[in-house]
């Protein structure tokens, strides 16, 4: 096994990679109890989504560390599942069994490119400040989620938006979860966003706002209500320019928050060697493979989690620490009995805080340029004022090639993105 995972050439050990795992886990845990409630307000099965959520991250994770060797776990993504949930399902009224045939074909997409060069030449036609704001954007449309879902915002026709009532027990959990969440965060916690819906779940049980479970393990749930379901849909339904856009919004983001991921946790880890990260496609294969096969299971888009770099931080080099993530993955099957006691209140701050992470993308953005500022400013304005990410998307890419060619520089302008703009033009046109 240290033979196989490359422990020496790594200066690495059992102990440490174990460790690293574990710490990992523990700070992609939320998404274990965060995704089937997302899930679940699209219509989907809250137990199935989680058996199916904890199944795609054990078998993604294990496949990154046997294929790739890197320390890198996944799992259903934030803001995928936001979109899935909110855009698709809700927004475009797609049903959440055709919308897991679209997470299906982005991935299989996926896979063709990442088994090509052609994921090199879409990675380079698409400016850095656009892949930076569709990022933050998610985000912001994230926490926008969690304020909305616990009531700390509410609807308001003067406003549009306004606070909520403080004072309702759910909406002064939140707060304090948010508080606690808060400093576990600033004080270097690993796996302070889980540990910090553990300790809000236990004051909400402590005050009545939240009933306690009957037990605390219980056998694995069925999956049947989710597995296989995308296949069980009305072909009608698939051959439309409704459902295209769908599949090439989850391939986007999923190929450059994967791109972005890897690259940032393997810097962390010192594997970036002239520029290049060793392995890269194994990476991306592994990743790409996780999606078609999380659909199938019952899950939006499965995705490497930037949380790894807490594992990285702990000492993990090697695939062995996403090994043993994916195993705590597998042990975690057997709690489903938690779900009833992750509430909105509990979620919310998970949301709100995983939202402030992915914001730190504005900071690459150069506000200077007002040819790159403007069209990625309406990439995050756009997604939370509007409810939807692909919207948010294609406002961005709309105006890009506007201001690049009154500023001079349409020839910088790759021909990929004057499709893209075709493209989202027709959207507007005829889907909005």
């Amino acid at each position: 096994m240290a033979k196989f995972f490359k422990f020496k050439e790594n200066n690495t050990d059992l102990r440490t990679e174990s460790v690293a795992g574990m710490t990992t886990f523990l700070a992609m845990a939320y998404i274990l109890f965060v995704n089937p409630e997302m899930l679940a307000i699209a219509g989907m099965d809250a137990e199935a989504v989680f058996v199916a959520t904890a199944l795609s991250a054990a078998l993604a994770t294990l496949l990154m560390g046997i294929l790739a060797n890197y320390p890198i776990a996944l799992a259903p993504g934030m803001g995928l599942n936001a979109f899935f949930t909110f855009s698709v399902v809700i927004g475009m009224g797609i049903p959440w069994q055709v919308a897991l045939f679209g997470v299906f074909c982005s991935g299989i997409l996926f896979m063709i490119l990442s088994i090509s060069n052609i994921r090199e030449t879409i990675i380079n036609a698409i400016p850095a400040e656009m892949k930076y704001a569709a990022g933050a954007g998610i985000g912001l449309f994230i926490a926008f989620i969690g304020l909305q879902n616990t009531g700390l915002i509410q609807s308001d026709e003067a406003t549009i938006v306004t606070f909520g009532n403080l004072a309702e027990p759910m909406a002064l959990l939140t707060i304090f979860g948010l508080v606690i969440t808060v400093v576990f965060l600033v004080i270097g916690l690993k796996g302070g966003i889980f540990f910090g819906m553990i300790v809000t779940a236990i004051v909400g049980m402590i005050f009545g706002i939240i009933n306690t479970p009957d037990a605390i393990v219980a056998p694995i749930p069925s999956l049947e209500p989710t597995f296989g379901q995308l296949f069980n849909i009305e072909w009608s339904d698939v051959f439309t320019l409704q459902l295209l856009i769908v599949i090439l919004t989850f391939l986007f983001v999923d190929f450059f928050d994967t791109a972005g991921t890897l690259y940032g946790v393997a810097n962390q880890a010192g594997f970036i060697k002239d520029n290049k990260l060793p392995r890269a496609g194994r990476a991306l294969l592994a990743d790409s493979t996780a999606t078609p096969i999380g659909a199938i299971l019952g899950t939006s888009t499965t995705t490497s989690y930037v949380e790894s770099a807490s594992g990285v931080g702990a000492g993990g080099r090697t695939g062995f620490t996403s090994v043993i993530t994916a195993l705590f993955f597998i042990v975690a099957l057997f709690f489903s009995p938690l779900l009833t006691v992750v509430t909105p209140a509990v979620t919310g701050p998970a949301l709100i805080l995983v939202g402030v992470m992915m914001a730190s993308a504005l900071k690459q953005i150069d506000w200077n340029r007002l040819e790159v500022a403007i069209p990625a400013f309406f990439v995050v304005l756009g997604m939370p004022l509007t409810y939807s990410i692909a919207t948010g998307i294609a406002m961005g890419f709309i105006f890009y090639p506007i201001t690049m060619i009154f500023k001079g520089k349409g020839k910088e302008v790759h021909p990929i993105m004057y499709g893209l703009f075709v493209v989202f033009l027709l959207y507007f046109i005829f889907l909005k």
